[in-house]
């Protein structure tokens, strides 16, 4: 465990020094592309047995998103307590691009410096998800969630249910290990430089 803290914070200060640019091109660009708001959304996260945290991203969303979500509930397309809709309309246009690259999720590189969040674990969900989970599935609550796991590199990811989903999350709970936190970085790199365009 401590030296996955230490690989979490190293790697997370190099690429915050390396990506600082691009950080703030993105930052700009969101600006520009929606200047109704700032460029940095922010949302309450479960971690690690349940513990809430405040989650970083690029907005990639008009300001009203939130709002906007009881009237899109009917139009899920995921299985269980997890919201997804492929062309959700709250989406930005470069929020789009984002999404698909997952460069909106470079700020978590400040949760992971913090310690809210690891480099890899299973994805930190909402607390109203959290509280439709049952006892099975609050087991991906056991470790720190991170940045990537096996679901962000799984060719399929988006036809997924939500219980694959855990049953992914549980099986890097079981088999977590130096080798594997690598091996699943290398995919996540290779996956996002795969998506970029989309």
């Amino acid at each position: 465990m401590r030296v996955k803290r230490i690989q979490d914070v190293i790697l997370s200060l190099l690429a915050l020094a390396v990506f600082s640019p691009v950080l703030l091109f993105i930052a700009l660009a969101v600006v520009a592309d929606d200047a109704r708001g700032g460029p940095i959304f922010t949302q309450i996260r479960c971690g690690r047995n349940g513990k809430e945290f405040r989650l970083y991203k690029f907005r990639t969303m008009h300001m009203d998103a939130e709002r906007q979500l009881e009237e899109l509930l009917p139009l899920n397309e995921m299985t269980g307590p997890v919201f997804k809709l492929r062309d959700d309309p709250r989406i930005t246009r470069l929020g789009r691009f984002l999404r698909s690259t997952g460069l909106d999720e470079l700020p978590q590189l400040v949760n992971i410096l913090k310690g809210d969040m690891s480099i890899v674990g299973p994805r930190p969900p909402l607390p109203r998800e959290v509280s439709s989970y049952t006892p099975y599935q609050r087991q991906r609550l056991a470790v720190t969630p991170g940045l990537t796991c096996f679901w962000q590199v799984h060719p399929a990811r988006n036809s997924l249910d939500f219980d694959a989903w855990v049953e992914m999350d549980l099986r890097y709970i079981r088999e977590q290990s130096w080798l594997l936190d690598w091996k699943l970085i290398f995919l996540t790199v290779r996956a996002v430089m795969g998506r970029e365009g989309m």
